[in-house]
């Protein structure tokens, strides 16, 4: 019998069924076959030494396609939990997924000890030597249940499958329960590494099993893994929790776990970005308002937020009645809106606010000012009418790109669409992702779709920023609701002069201000531009008599809000050089008689030594940095 399969040139082909990938790979070409990891037949990804029982769409994954890197790592993982189990029998498995920079395998045992992940990786090398060829067999539930009965994880993922075959994976001795696919032999996992050992909870399950999890990562060629051992390594150099600590920036604290406590110099960055972003709202138009942080049950009940996201929020009773204290702004900015009659003359009303949210966090997730408890979004929320929502969008798209321009973010776009959970008519979802369609690709920018992970209340364009070492923070949004007017019964008059509802478009450009201001200290390493640093102007003077020069100066600069200090201590100046560039002070004047004698500074920045310069020209040109936002 006879199948058809259509190659993505477009090209078809007859072969007899049951043939395998692995025999169509080596037709074409025998470099491709050693290239080759699994086939996608029909967008399901199959074993190379799968026997093909039906005709379709069929693609050769190798390690370029991403697919087969997800494979590749998979594939690691089971050869980690292979060489666990030959060092410490007794260790039962669990699961092992691969995950978005890596793959992980949950086990059940006493921790595991910094040495032991050495032991556990060398064990893996020789396995890999040991070449063995990766097999999928397929077997019935009862087999299953008998073959993994000394392991109560397996049995009870076992018991969950629905009758008829499971697949397991064998590699030597190792077996496991998988459904696949995997390489065709562990000699091809040439790259690899195992990062680090956590805690975790089986099913993520806090009342369960404790369990260890080891995180590992892998690449198809050496190169590629010294490259990203690399960039994690200065990636921990760069961790703003690290920074913070040594430029006194922030701190957090078991009085307050997950929300940050600003120190002058945090609160003078956080300050920074809330004027900046300000201007360019300004720019725009916007008016900016302030809403209580704790409002009624009653409202959230109205906006939906109560049955859709009550168990991430904080709850209150005030003269015996329930009250939340708001994980979002767009209710308290609705309230507004609705203080007033409006026309169609006014819109479109762009209603801004820097608005502290609180929003209760897992303790196991929160992370420095990327997971908190308690940040501010920069939200705003446009009301206009339907004719104005491509206007509109183009226009945040625009503000977005400025914004991120600024500190020389490159950007990608995301559109979310309705998840599962989504209120509201159907047909007005279509409306709105349509809409947001049309705007994207008028931009002539790429975008990618993510079905189903839009807001409850309308779908959304998710803005991604790569960072200095090329990771990706997903950072502002637009999303667009008809939900919402409806639920609080939104009107203005129209040119008719009727009551029409108008669209409500809500939008964040940083996302939060604290977790913005986490990625721009990691994105410079500390060393922020002139306008947004807390260090601007450290000045040195090399003996007592230069002190007061060096406080005439320092004086001139704090008048035109330059931050400066004057180090007077008793240490050497190499001494004082090297703590002022520790502390990221982006100029350093070094103050002796001759710079005194002729009223001049000598001038570093950024360890570059640019040599002296009239004082009053220098206190000039910083000054106009400062006020044109340069560094």
């Amino acid at each position: 019998m006879k199948i058809k399969l259509k190659f993505p040139d477009g090209n078809e082909k007859e072969y007899d069924k049951g043939i395998k990938g692995m025999d169509i790979a080596n037709e074409i070409s025998k470099g491709l076959a050693r290239n080759a990891v699994a086939i996608e037949l029909n967008k399901q990804l199959i074993d190379l030494n799968y026997p093909i029982k039906e005709s379709g769409d069929f693609k050769i994954i190798t390690l370029k396609d991403s697919e087969g890197i997800d494979i590749l790592r998979h594939s690691t993982a089971h050869l980690m939990a292979q060489a666990i189990k030959r060092l410490y029998p007794e260790t039962l498995l669990t699961i092992g997924p691969v995950v978005e920079e890596g793959y992980y395998y949950d086990v059940a045992r006493e921790p595991f000890k910094p040495e032991e992940l050495e032991k556990i990786e060398e064990e893996m090398k020789k396995i890999v030597k040991e070449n063995f060829a990766i097999t999928r067999e397929e077997i019935s539930k009862k087999e299953a249940l008998e073959l993994f009965k000394h392991n109560k994880y397996k049995l009870e993922m076992i018991k969950e499958l629905e009758e008829g075959t499971i697949s397991i994976y064998k590699q030597g001795e190792f077996f496991d329960l998988c459904r696949g696919p995997h390489l065709p032999r562990t000699g091809m996992i040439k790259a690899f590494k195992l990062l680090k050992v956590s805690s975790s909870y089986w099913r993520a399950n806090a009342e369960n099993d404790a369990l260890q999890r080891i995180y590992g990562i892998a690449f198809p060629e050496k190169n590629e893994l010294k490259e990203y051992l690399q960039r994690i390594e200065e990636a921990i150099k760069r961790d703003h929790r690290k920074i913070g600590r040594e430029l006194n920036l922030y701190s957090f604290h078991e009085e307050a776990p997950g929300m940050p406590f600003f120190h002058d110099g945090g609160s003078f960055i956080w300050n920074k970005l809330v004027e900046y972003t300000t201007e360019l709202m300004n720019k725009r138009n916007y008016e900016i308002n302030k809403t209580p942080i704790i409002l009624n049950k009653s409202l959230w009940l109205q906006s939906g937020h109560w049955d859709h996201y009550k168990n991430d929020m904080y709850f209150t009773t005030i003269d015996n009645q329930d009250y939340a204290i708001k994980p979002m702004n767009c209710p308290g900015n609705i309230l507004i809106y609705k203080t007033t009659v409006h026309s169609y003359r006014e819109l479109p009303i762009k209603a801004g606010e820097f608005g502290l949210v609180h929003r209760n966090e897992l303790s196991g997730v929160l992370s420095g000012l990327f997971r908190v408890r308690c940040f501010t979004q920069d939200d705003a929320h446009v009301f206009c009418t339907p004719e104005q929502i491509e206007e509109q969008i183009k226009e945040l798209i625009g503000f977005m790109d400025e914004l991120y321009s600024k500190f020389g973010f490159k950007y990608s776009m995301e559109l979310s669409t309705r998840p599962d959970d989504s209120m509201g008519d159907p047909k007005l979802w279509e409306l709105a992702e349509s809409k947001l369609k049309k705007v994207l690709d008028k931009t002539k920018k790429e975008y990618s779709i993510n079905e189903g992970d839009g807001a409850f209340y309308g779908p959304k364009i998710d803005f991604h920023i790569k960072d200095a070492l090329g990771r990706s923070w997903q950072c502002g949004t637009i999303q667009l609701d008809f939900q919402m007017p409806e639920k609080f019964n939104l009107t203005y008059e129209g040119s008719d002069g009727s009551k029409h509802r108008p669209v409500m478009i809500h939008r964040a450009v940083l996302g939060s201000v604290e977790r913005f201001m986490g990625i721009l200290v990691e994105h410079y390493a500390g060393k922020l531009p002139f306008w947004i640093s807390p260090n601007q102007v450290k000045i040195l003077p090399i003996a007592d008599r230069h002190n007061d020069f060096c406080d005439e100066i320092a004086e001139e600069l704090h008048l035109r809000g330059i931050r400066v200090q004057v180090d007077k201590r008793t240490e050497s100046t190499n001494r004082k050089i090297r703590d002022a560039q520790l502390q990221k002070y982006n100029y350093i004047l070094v103050i002796g008689d001759k710079e005194v004698a002729d009223n001049m500074v000598n001038i570093r920045h950024r360890g570059e030594i640019l040599g002296t310069k009239p004082y009053k020209k220098f206190i000039e040109e910083i000054n106009n940095k400062n006020l044109k936002k340069e560094d």
